[in-house]
């Protein structure tokens, strides 16, 4: 390969791997050590298999080598080792080797970033469609139980009978019982009153308030950055998103089990279609049994649950809590690992449109 070639792939964002016939790797290029996290003399010699941990990339080799024609397969799951799973498009070349064992090609293009971006514009859309849709559903539910309750009131003063009386009050209470539901469902209603929080001063409060309700079993870890600054926040709504979502982590758990509370910066990182200079990462992870696949896509609706006994507004108001400090929660579950994670931008952090 001429200088400048070298240079050209040296220089490349995207990982470049080279593969003998039997797909073990020839060498790679500085992305390609940044992918696999080992420098290519290291990396020399090992298989597709061990390098990629997906049987997924080694068929779509195995099948452009025996083809010759290029092949590529979108958003595969790559596993370089045990902590890092790595989310890439894969396009395996043949090259033409008029003598010699054949050769093959493979590019990498991460594509996580992009997908994260995505999956949270998504989330913040779906966020505003469902308020826009709870509001209109409140102003449809509350104008005829006004209605309801003040003739139920009227018609109590006009029966003597006690037992029948009896029955106003029931329409009364079950009118202030469903006003009082669409209120929950529409959450605060009130802008946050900012002020300089520390975000380990909520992850304490949320700490302690757990531990004094949770069953002897759960056990709450901390995982703090305390290099971490204050953010411009309010208080009382930041508590109360991570402890309707501790909470949640609670009763997933049943009665044993660990729920660990960590802290990290992110800089330059992108919420929605906006880069911010430096955001707050707040995970609350849990060994529970994880949430249902087909569930997963809808948790942060309001009235949707996994338990009899839930309400299916906590979610909701959490994420609504945290889109008001232009926030957002993720979340991502496996049997094992259930894990929200909040972030928060840093007040002054953001930097203009990704």
């Amino acid at each position: 390969m001429t200088t400048t070639g070298q240079q050209i792939l040296d220089n490349l964002h995207t990982a470049v791997c080279l593969f003998d016939g039997g797909m073990a790797l020839l060498q790679t290029n500085p992305a390609g050590e940044a992918l696999l996290g080992a420098s290519a003399h290291r990396l020399a010699g090992r298989g597709a298999a061990s390098l990629f941990g997906s049987e997924r990339v080694v068929t779509a080799m195995a099948a452009a080598l025996e083809s010759g024609h290029p092949h590529t397969e979108r958003e595969c799951t790559l596993q370089p080792d045990a902590e890092r799973r790595v989310t890439a498009d894969i396009t395996a070349i043949p090259l033409d080797e008029d003598e010699g064992a054949p050769e093959l090609l493979v590019e990498i293009a991460q594509v996580d970033r992009q997908l994260r971006i995505a999956r949270e514009e998504g989330l913040i859309a779906q966020q505003e469609a469902t308020r826009a849709l709870v509001r209109g559903l409140a102003h449809e539910i509350k104008n005829p139980l006004g209605g309801l309750r003040g003739a139920a009131q009227l018609l109590a003063r006009e029966i003597d009978d006690p037992e029948l009386r009896e029955y106003t009050e029931v329409i009364t209470h079950e009118a202030d019982r469903l006003r009082n539901l669409v209120d929950r469902m529409l959450g605060p209603d009130n802008l946050p009153a900012r002020e300089p929080v520390n975000i380990h001063e909520v992850t304490e409060r949320v700490r302690t308030l757990v531990a004094a309700e949770a069953p002897p079993g759960i056990r709450l870890v901390r995982d703090y950055d305390p290099s971490l600054p204050e953010l411009e926040g309010d208080r009382d709504m930041l508590i109360q998103a991570v402890l309707n979502i501790t909470r949640n982590a609670v009763q997933a758990l049943g009665e044993e089990g660990t729920i660990t509370l960590r802290t990290r910066a992110q800089r330059q990182f992108t919420i929605g279609h906006r880069r911010h200079r430096l955001v707050i990462s707040l995970e609350i992870v849990d060994d529970g049994p994880g949430i249902p696949p087909e569930m997963l896509d809808r948790i942060f609706y309001p009235m949707v649950t996994g338990r009899s006994e839930g309400s299916g507004l906590g979610l909701s108001i959490a994420q609504s809590l945290v889109n008001r400090h232009d926030g957002l929660i993720e979340c991502a579950s496996r049997p094992g690992e259930t894990r929200f994670t909040l972030l928060l931008p840093v007040n002054g952090g953001e930097s203009g449109h990704d």
